[in-house]
């Protein structure tokens, strides 16, 4: 008995011990570990859709420069992100793709720093490769037989191809107005229509899967797109990091590869 009592309290001090161990040892691999005293913050992006190629890029040279930090997108038509923050979205950046929807926010006083201008973007005709409406100006897209596609005109998109249009004193009768640009893409590139209106920079990313055409009057309708960070955001500070990289030469040579304009 004196025995059995003697090894349990022999026992009992041995794990005692073990457990003191082990927590100096978690303790001491927390502090040898840089990245593990940093908090994690997030912040969410509410990005014009002709974005989402060079942002998600920045996102993950973002996410490398900042240890701990990660960067969500939202992306969509301007107006409908606008929209989105106006009834209280969780969003910490809006970058527009024009001027007018960003005047949107800062009517409401939501954003949390004056907008900067970062991009500019132009339109371009787009068709499918073989284009079977032989497709070669913009006088074409109003041609009788034409399945056009084009972005609703209160997205920048849209509002961008009706001021090429008047500029060239063409009435365009659409098949279809989408809300972003990318829904106009897509229709193209599925064969859904024979031409849209997009940007030059949508051109480029789609690559083989379509034939772009220029045409001189896209000149008339230059988009320029700012940024901001949102009022009442949560990770304010990191979110003016998030701008201030877009505005950076690394950004900006991100931007550039992929067709933009400055601003």
């Amino acid at each position: 008995m004196r025995f059995f009592r003697t090894r349990t309290r022999v026992l009992t001090a041995v794990a005692a011990v073990s457990l003191a161990l082990t927590v100096a040892a978690c303790g001491s691999d927390d502090s040898d570990d840089p990245s593990s005293s940093t908090p994690e913050r997030t912040i969410t992006v509410y990005a014009a859709a002709s974005l989402t190629g060079t942002f998600t890029e920045l996102g993950k040279q973002f996410e490398k420069e900042h240890p701990g930090a990660s960067v969500e997108f939202s992306f969509g038509g301007s107006s409908d992100l606008v929209t989105q923050i106006q009834e209280g979205a969780p969003a910490d950046v809006f970058a527009s793709a024009d001027v007018k929807n960003m005047t949107k926010l800062t009517d409401d006083e939501l954003e949390g720093q004056l907008p900067i201008n970062f991009a500019s973007n132009t339109l371009e005709i787009v068709t499918p490769p073989d284009n079977p409406a032989k497709i070669d100006s913009l006088d074409d897209l109003a041609g009788k037989g034409v399945d056009l596609v084009l972005c609703a005109p209160e997205v920048p998109c849209g509002s961008a191809a009706q001021t090429v249009a008047t500029a060239a004193n063409l009435k365009l009768k659409p098949v279809s107005e989408e809300q972003s640009v990318k829904d106009v893409l897509a229709k193209v590139t599925s064969g859904e229509a024979d031409a849209g209106l997009v940007y030059v920079t949508d051109v480029i990313a789609a690559g083989d899967a379509v034939k772009g055409i220029t045409f001189p009057e896209s000149s008339s309708a230059v988009n320029t797109y700012p940024i901001t960070t949102v009022k009442d955001s949560k990770q304010a500070a990191l979110a003016e990091e998030f701008v201030e990289f877009v505005l950076s030469t690394a950004g900006q040579a991100v931007l550039a590869d992929a067709g933009f304009g400055k601003p």
